[in-house]
């Protein structure tokens, strides 16, 4: 089934796990779907080393966004230069999209992790913004320093160290 393509559409580049990572994405977001594969053909074999048929990019959409992933070989990896944030309105979101996109990959500081496709995501509570952003007092500061602290947030513990 084709996405309606967006104006600006992220393309991933993958060694060769493309469609393997976007099954894996779909399968984790609710409102998600896959959508057109498309295969390498021998035309520029001698410049992709491909064999013919296999898979070269996949189209899927997460919650709306349109992502292309391109199994481009080995030459480029993921670092977090470039993340993807996840906005969790309660602390349950936070665990299941922690646990799930953590799952062989590895967890990081303030709420970032690596998937096992190398990927960065950064799963973020919505409230998190407006507590760090308070101006009218030092409690943004205690948000900050909480947050240093812990690797997967944790709102209830955020919210005390707002309140003081």
């Amino acid at each position: 089934m084709p996405i309606a393509k967006q104006k600006i559409m992220p393309c991933l580049w993958f060694d060769d796990e493309g469609e393997a990572a976007a099954k894996h994405y779909v399968s984790i977001f609710k409102n998600s779907k896959l959508g057109r594969i498309g295969r390498y053909s021998d035309a520029g074999k001698e410049i992709h080393g491909k064999k013919a048929g296999q898979v070269m990019t996949v189209e899927f959409e997460l919650e709306g966004q349109q992502f292309l992933a391109l199994n481009g070989g080995p030459q480029f990896k993921f670092d977090e230069a470039i993340s993807f944030q996840v906005f969790c309105d309660t602390q349950a979101e936070v665990d299941y999209f922690w646990a799930k996109l953590s799952e062989g990959g590895s967890e990081g500081p303030c709420g970032w992790l690596k998937d096992k496709f190398g990927l960065s995501w950064q799963v973020v509570p919505t409230k998190v913004t407006d507590m760090l952003q308070d101006e009218k007092s030092d409690k943004g500061q205690r948000v900050f320093n909480a947050i240093m602290q812990m690797k997967k947030i944790d709102i209830a513990a955020l919210e005390k160290a707002y309140a003081g």
